[in-house]
């Protein structure tokens, strides 16, 4: 006879998937050892899962925030005829701080996210 063998994970804390908590913890971490345009990556993966699979509005918005800020550089160094060789040092230091700041906004989001998850 087969017993279940519960998860130590309540059906409310799969609510949030890991990729996204890792992706938010990766972005201000690429950003600050100047890796910014493979930072690109989790920002993606960070969007994404949040706007397809986490039910939090707030968790979204924050998400949504760190595509903002990472684009904005970006977008400028795409466009600027004499940009540097990398993204890392065209980006003024004011948007690697707005961008970890963003990132830990997410984080925070994130976390709030899973207590009121778990809540119910």
């Amino acid at each position: 006879m087969a017993t279940a063998v519960e998860s130590p994970l309540t059906e409310a804390g799969r609510r949030i998937p890991l990729p996204v908590t890792v992706s938010a913890w990766a972005v201000p971490v690429m950003i600050a050892g100047q890796f910014a345009l493979i930072a690109g990556i989790p920002v993606v993966i960070a969007l994404i899962g949040a706007l397809r699979s986490v039910p939090d509005r707030a968790v979204r918005g924050a998400a949504a925030v760190v595509a903002a800020t990472f684009a904005t550089p970006l977008l400028v160094w795409l466009t600027r005829p004499d940009g540097a060789q990398s993204l890392s040092k065209d980006m003024h230091p004011v948007f690697a701080g707005l961008m970890i700041a963003a990132s830990a906004g997410l984080i925070v989001t994130l976390r709030g996210a899973r207590g009121r998850l778990a809540a119910r």
